[in-house]
């Protein structure tokens, strides 16, 4: 498939397409820091458990340094794409684009509930929206989808690097005493640093960045 016929828009694909398409788009992910001041932070979900056949999204937005729910929106839409991990940007991103549509403003940053860098072609949910949107985007992710870590000492804020081969391809972040890591990686116009930053910025007292469990919140909603 020649990616001059194929836009960022365009979901009708096979799997096949879709990972040629993931090869393709990776190389516009800006992997430097190109974020204005952050003052709307938000966390994007989805959630098919509920409707089967039906991906449900969720968008929602915090006040920063507050962190307190400003805005918000959901979408539901019909699932034109199968559940293959490490396509699952092809089934959750229309539903996504559509709630962020909804919001009274774009947000000045995204973390989203799943993968950007930290996948097998280097380009996740958190990276394939970042570059469809031209939004700051991470991925913040529960489970490792590619990559391995040394043990993460058991200390709030200690990371160490997630690598594939020699790659960094993320980092395995301690967000609480306690707890199992959790995974962030770069979507788009940041730095693997400075995504770690704002991640711990957005930490409570739980395990998960506020506006992603926000979100979580609204995606998993009747």
């Amino acid at each position: 498939m020649s990616s001059t016929r194929t836009s960022l828009q365009d979901w009708n694909l096979t799997p096949t397409q879709a990972a040629e398409l993931q090869r393709t788009l990776r190389e516009r992910v800006v992997a430097d820091d190109c974020l204005g001041e952050v003052k709307r932070v938000a966390g994007v979900d989805a959630s098919y458990r509920k409707a089967p056949g039906r991906v449900r999204s969720a968008v929602a937005v915090l006040a920063y340094p507050g962190l307190e729910l400003i805005d918000h929106a959901t979408a539901e839409l019909a699932a034109a794409f199968p559940y293959i991990p490490g396509l699952l940007s092809f089934r959750e991103l229309p539903a996504i684009l559509v709630a962020l549509e909804r919001l009274s403003a774009p947000p000045d940053l995204i973390l989203c509930d799943g993968h950007g860098y930290a996948h097998p072609r280097r380009f996740g949910l958190a990276c394939h929206l970042g570059v469809l949107r031209g939004i700051p985007t991470i991925g913040v992710a529960k489970r490792i989808l590619v990559g391995r870590h040394d043990p993460v000492p058991d200390v709030r804020g200690a990371w160490r690097p997630l690598l594939d081969g020699e790659e960094t391809i993320g980092a395995a972040l301690r967000a609480r005493e306690g707890v199992r890591p959790i995974y962030v990686s770069i979507g788009h116009r940041i730095s693997l640093e400075t995504a770690i930053a704002w991640v711990m910025r957005c930490l409570t007292r739980y395990r998960l960045p506020e506006p992603t469990r926000a979100a979580h919140r609204l995606a998993g909603q009747d």
